[in-house]
């Protein structure tokens, strides 16, 4: 597995849309397939806010992938930056993809001179998010959920 930026295959911005709407969509009632690749498209940068880690396999099929963005949800932007929309294909999951792509979205951040990360989950991921560092940091109502809000410090991570 690697990870690159998503910049550089293009290619998988329709699909990764796709399982980013399944996946999410419930949070944005409004979103749709059309705002979810315009998104996508505009992470035209590396090492960069916004921008999308994708993790590929040795053929190039995508793995999964996550973004760092400035902001997340805008009943939440009080805090900033964020590591979101970490997704992993189900065929994918168990195999250390999502901790991979969190490790590097974390140092990405770091080397941006982040020095706090956020991000959100449901209760049920918690526990793995604080298995790879982050603590928790609020709760908040997004919609129909009640969602943890959680922090990492970039610069410990980096070091």
């Amino acid at each position: 597995m690697r990870i690159a930026w998503l910049r550089d295959h293009p290619w998988h911005i329709e699909a990764l849309a796709a399982g980013h709407l399944e996946a999410f969509g419930a949070l944005i009632p409004d979103w749709d397939i059309v705002q979810a690749i315009a998104e996508l498209r505009s992470h035209t940068r590396g090492c960069a806010i916004p921008t999308t880690l994708i993790a590929l396999d040795d053929a190039g099929t995508w793995l999964g992938s996550v973004s760092l963005l400035q902001e997340d949800h805008e009943h939440i932007r009080q805090y900033s930056p964020w590591l979101a929309t970490l997704y992993v294909r189900p065929a994918a999951r168990g195999q250390g993809v999502g901790s991979a792509l969190v490790a590097r979205c974390v140092a990405e951040a770091a080397a941006l001179q982040v020095a706090e990360l956020y991000l959100y989950c449901t209760a049920s991921m918690a526990d793995w998010y604080r298995a790879l560092g982050w603590h928790d940091h609020d709760i908040v109502e997004l919609g129909p959920l009640q969602v943890r809000v959680m922090a990492i410090r970039c610069a410990a991570v980096a070091t």
